[in-house]
């Protein structure tokens, strides 16, 4: 059986409603008004059919999918419309898969999900090494796509803030802090080393700063996350793994050595306080 045909047996099964075929970029919604929220998604995928389908029946709860069929082209489109996720084929024209997430990755914090019809543990490695935050088969059932992706928005979410009494305002530091040459200013979202200006995205800033005002004691990426965006360590979440090692790189750490951002086995990550006396 053809990879669009079980696709269509799938949607036939779940009641999708399809859709017209637009010309690029498809655009389909759905809008529930009592969650007053739409989810946007990106999905890069070079097969018409495959992408209708999908998208159809991501819309009928509620998540706005933008289809686009070239991998060259899809950076564009992710910086224009700035969706919640990015879901990406991994065999696609001009710029295959991997390569788009790789590419991504310095410049784009939202979650990125591989789904593909490529069945290799080489591949789903690899796709994690680049910056995936899961990779899915186009076989998985929908409704556990579905979930998938929601899982991803729900840890994408930005952490509630927490009911805050004058005791709580005097436990959270307002001014820079210091380690040797590292300076981290929360008031401006600052952050040198050795005189350098460090360019960090909000959500890399908000993780350097949760370690930092933590300085030598071990944070686990169940701690992070709920810290972070309030949420919980589902076990398979690799967005704080591939922030830290963003970190790393853009803060002169080793990436096969760390010794400013500590990998601690089994335990969780460790901001070294005195390994910043020198800029390399």
């Amino acid at each position: 059986m053809s990879l669009a045909v079980h696709m269509v047996s799938m949607a036939d099964a779940l009641c999708v409603n399809l859709v017209p075929w637009y010309s690029d970029p498809i655009r389909i919604q759905s809008f529930d008004p009592v969650l007053s929220i739409m989810n946007k998604v990106v999905f890069v995928e070079d097969d018409p059919e495959v992408g209708r389908l999908i998208a159809a029946y991501l819309a009928k709860h509620d998540i706005d999918v933008i289809v686009e069929g070239r991998g060259d082209q899809a950076e564009a489109v992710i910086f224009r419309e700035q969706p919640d996720l990015v879901l990406l084929d991994i065999m696609l024209p001009g710029k295959d898969g991997m390569t788009l997430c790789r590419d991504l990755r310095p410049h784009w914090d939202g979650p990125i999900v591989l789904l593909t019809a490529l069945d290799s543990d080489m591949n789903h490695i690899l796709s994690l090494e680049m910056g995936a935050n899961d990779y899915l088969l186009k076989t998985t059932p929908p409704a556990v796509l579905l979930a998938r992706l929601r899982l991803h928005l729900r840890q994408n979410l930005p952490a509630r803030p927490a009911v805050s009494d004058d005791r709580n305002q005097a436990l959270i530091p307002h001014k820079a802090i210091h380690f040797g040459t590292l300076s981290i200013d929360p008031v401006n979202r600052q952050v040198t080393l050795a005189n350098e200006n460090i360019i960090l995205s909000t959500a890399d800033f908000d993780l350097l700063w949760e370690l930092a005002t933590h300085a030598g004691q071990i944070m686990d990426r169940d701690a992070l996350l709920r810290n972070l965006r309030g949420v919980s360590y589902d076990g398979m979440d690799r967005s704080v793994d591939v922030a830290i090692s963003r970190l790393r790189k853009k803060l002169y750490d080793s990436a096969t050595e760390p010794f400013r951002i500590k990998t601690v086995r089994n335990k969780g990550y460790l901001f070294a306080p005195h390994a910043w006396e020198s800029d390399v």
